[in-house]
């Protein structure tokens, strides 16, 4: 492990919407700041603004007004005189458009932490003690150690795995993967019902 240890006012370990208000609040006044957080896009990328942003309410709205308006033309848009035909789903272009909002607000996040000054650090964090935080960095894995007076701490959540469905990837799958599903499922059972699942 280095011994070589930034030093901050504050660490904020998670940048989803708790973490990454706080880290912003934290340099507008005047603390340095850092924001660790290991969310990576599809292509390997620092991707800011945790479950919520990435694969939760964002993503899932995205996708649910599209399948909104899918809906209407194929079931009501004849209530109001117009005809159509040949109504069609393509599920990639769904699926982009849904991933160019998601990058239009990581970008806006990273573009606030950058005119704040806060430090983004790409890595997995963990709490070592009071007033320091081990990093392990996610494109080499190099750990080193940071420090600050406060820490905070906002790491989100992720999917979790139940004895009795383990994830599989071809029968069973996470929420994050159900987001990017390129075609339509003829079945399909959730286990939860929390804001993501229901």
């Amino acid at each position: 492990m280095s011994k070589t240890e930034q030093s901050y006012d504050v660490i904020v370990i998670g940048a989803g919407p708790a973490g990454y208000v706080a880290a912003i609040r934290c340099a507008q006044l005047g603390l340095k700041t850092a924001c660790v957080d290991n969310w990576s896009n599809h292509l390997g990328q620092p991707s800011l603004g945790g479950t919520y942003i990435n694969a939760g309410c964002i993503p899932s709205m995205a996708l649910l007004e599209s399948s909104r308006l899918y809906h209407i033309i194929q079931n009501e848009i004849s209530t109001h005189g117009i005809a159509v035909s040949d109504i069609r789903l393509d599920i990639s272009r769904m699926i982009a458009r849904k991933d160019k909002i998601v990058n239009l607000l990581n970008q806006q996040i990273a573009e606030i932490f950058n005119s704040n000054k806060i430090s983004c650090v790409h890595a997995h964090g963990r709490l070592l003690c009071p007033g320091k935080v081990e990093t392990t960095m996610i494109d080499t894995g190099k750990t080193s150690v940071i420090q600050a007076e406060n820490i905070i701490l906002a790491a989100g959540s992720k999917p979790t795995q139940i004895p009795c469905a383990q994830i599989d990837n071809e029968f069973i799958i996470d929420s994050n993967t159900a987001l990017n599903l390129q075609e339509i499922p003829k079945r399909l059972g959730i286990i939860g019902a929390g804001i993501i699942g229901f």
